[in-house]
C-alpha cells in the first residue's frame, strides 16, 4: 500500500520510524521540539527532550557535537536550517566529518546524517544567505555520502539507508519541494542504495542529468520539447557522492547529447564534473558540445522580479536543448 504525501512528510516519517526503530538516533538542531522546517514538528512528544534536542544558534556546534556524539556510539542527526549557514560549520564539514575513520585507521566512524534546506523561489526576499544551492561545495569532501532527493520516495528511502548506515552524510532538501514535491510513498519498509541514479524519464535524443527541483523543470521541458519533435532522457542522480556515472555514460552512448541542469552556481557544480567525466572517459560518445543549465555568478537578488531572473528553469532547459539538436551544433 501506498499514499501521497509530500516530501516534508516524508523525512518527517522516516525520522519518526528510525528513532522507534533504534534508540541511538538522536536529533540536534536550532527549535528542534517546534521544527523550524517542520522535519522534527511533534517528534518531541513521542521521544522527548533527550533526543529531540534544541541546540543554540551555532552550525560549527551543531554539527562537532553531532560528530562527537556519532563517535561515541549514537547515530544522531544534525540540521542546519539554511544550506548557507553550512559555510560557518565548514571546519567539522570538512576536516573532520568524513575523514575521522581513515585518521583512526578505522577506530572510529561517524555514523553522522547532516540535514540541510537549500534553494530559493519563494519570491520572499530572503536573498543571498537564506537560499543558496551550495551541494557542489560539499562534492570534494572526502570520506562522505551526499544526497539531494526530488520526490517523496526517494527523500525516505535515502534517508533510511543515512540513518542506517556507518558513514557521514549530507542531505541536502530543496525548500521549495519540501512542500511541493507530493508522491506515492509505499507504508511497507524500504531504502535505496547510494550511487544509483534513477532514470526519470526514457528518451532518444537528448541526455539531461537534472539535480533537485531541475528535475521537474526537466520533465516539463521534456512535454515541450516532445511537440518539436524532440525526445528527452531525464536522469535524477538521487546522490552526487557516490555520482552514477555509469547510467549517464550508458545514456548519452544512446543520445549522443547532453545537458546538465542545477540550481547551483555554474562554476564548478555538477554540470562541470559530469562534463569533466565526459571529456576524459568517453569523448567521442557526444554528436554536440554539452550544455550547462545554472545559476549565474552571482548573488541572490532579493527582489522577487530579479530573483526569478536569476535561477534556471524550464525555458533555459529547453533552449540549451534546441541548441544541442541544432545543426549547427554537431561536431
Amino acid at each position: 500500500m501506498s499514499r501521497m504525501i509530500s516530501l516534508r512528510e516524508a523525512v518527517r516519517e522516516t525520522l519518526a520510524e528510525e528513532m522507534e526503530r533504534d534508540e541511538d538516533i538522536v536529533y540536534f538542531a536550532i527549535d528542534a521540539r517546534e521544527g523550524a522546517n517542520g522535519l522534527t514538528t511533534g517528534l518531541v512528544d513521542k521521544f522527548g527532550q533527550e533526543r529531540i534536542v534544541n541546540t543554540p544558534i551555532a552550525e560549527s556546534s551543531i554539527v562537532g557535537l553531532g560528530i562527537g556524539a556519532a563517535i561515541m556510539g549514537l547515530r544522531p542527526v544534525s540540521e542546519i536550517m539554511f544550506e548557507d549557514f553550512a559555510m560557518l560549520a565548514m571546519d567539522h564539514l570538512y576536516n573532520n566529518m568524513g575523514t575521522w575513520h581513515y585518521l583512526t585507521n578505522g577506530q572510529y566512524s561517524v555514523p553522522l546524517t547532516v540535514i540541510t534546506v537549500s534553494g530559493t523561489g519563494e519570491g520572499i526576499g530572503s536573498g543571498h544567505g537564506h537560499g543558496q544551492a551550495l551541494q557542489p561545495v560539499f562534492m570534494s569532501i572526502p570520506g562522505i555520502n551526499i544526497c539531494v532527493p526530488s520526490t517523496p520516495y526517494d527523500a525516505k528511502g535515502l534517508l533510511k539507508t543515512a540513518l542506517r548506515g556507518h558513514n557521514p552524510v549530507i542531505f541536502s532538501l530543496d525548500r521549495l519541494l519540501l512542500s511541493r514535491a507530493i508522491g506515492q510513498v509505499p507504508e511497507e519498509d524500504y531504502a535505496l542504495p547510494f550511487g544509483k541514479a534513477k532514470v526519470v524519464k526514457r528518451g532518444g535524443d537528448v541526455t539531461v542529468v537534472a539535480l533537485g527541483k531541475m528535475v521537474h523543470h526537466a520533465l516539463s521541458s521534456a512535454a515541450e520539447m516532445k511537440k518539436e519533435g524532440v525526445s528527452l532522457e531525464v536522469i535524477d542522480p538521487r546522490t552526487i557522492s557516490p555520482l552514477d556515472k555509469d547510467t549517464i555514460l550508458k545514456s548519452v552512448a544512446k543520445t549522443g547529447r547532453l545537458v546538465v541542469a542545477e540550481e547551483s552556481r555554474i562554476v564548478n557544480g555538477l554540470g562541470s564534473e559530469v562534463l569533466s567525466i565526459i571529456a576524459s572517459e568517453a569523448p567521442t560518445l557526444l554528436k554536440a558540445p554539452a550544455r550547462k543549465v545554472a545559476a549565474p555568478m552571482i548573488p541572490i537578488p532579493a527582489a522577487a522580479s530579479l530573483e526569478a531572473m536569476y535561477l534556471p528553469g524550464k525555458n533555459d532547459i529547453s533552449n540549451k536543448v534546441r541548441e544541442v539538436v541544432s545543426k549547427d551544433a554537431i561536431v
